[in-house]
């Protein structure tokens, strides 16, 4: 791995969802959005993180069938990326 995230990497479901995750919990208990619900907060931003991604990588002209999908798709990601954190939490929490 030469880099440390490419565009190409966010657009993935993986990409994605590592990202979300992460800021989400960087974000959670920051200003204004400590009283946000977390689980709005993440696809608020697994929302911003696909369009931004699917931006960069295919630009804006892609059909709005693309453009269409990404509300659906970011709540796939926001919920698993919740579900992953929810389970390492559980996991650590048994050792």
């Amino acid at each position: 791995m030469t880099e440390f995230l490419s565009w190409d990497f966010l657009a993935t479901f993986v990409g994605a969802a590592a990202v979300t995750s992460l800021l989400t919990q960087f974000l959670k208990n920051i200003g204004a959005l400590s009283k946000m619900p977390t689980q709005g907060l993440s696809y608020l931003i697994a929302l911003f993180v696909l369009l931004i991604s699917t931006a960069a990588t295919g630009g804006f002209l892609q059909p709005w069938t693309v453009w269409a999908l990404i509300p659906f798709n970011a709540v796939l990601v926001s919920t698993s990326s919740n579900g992953a954190y929810q389970a390492i939490v559980r996991t650590k929490g048994k050792s």
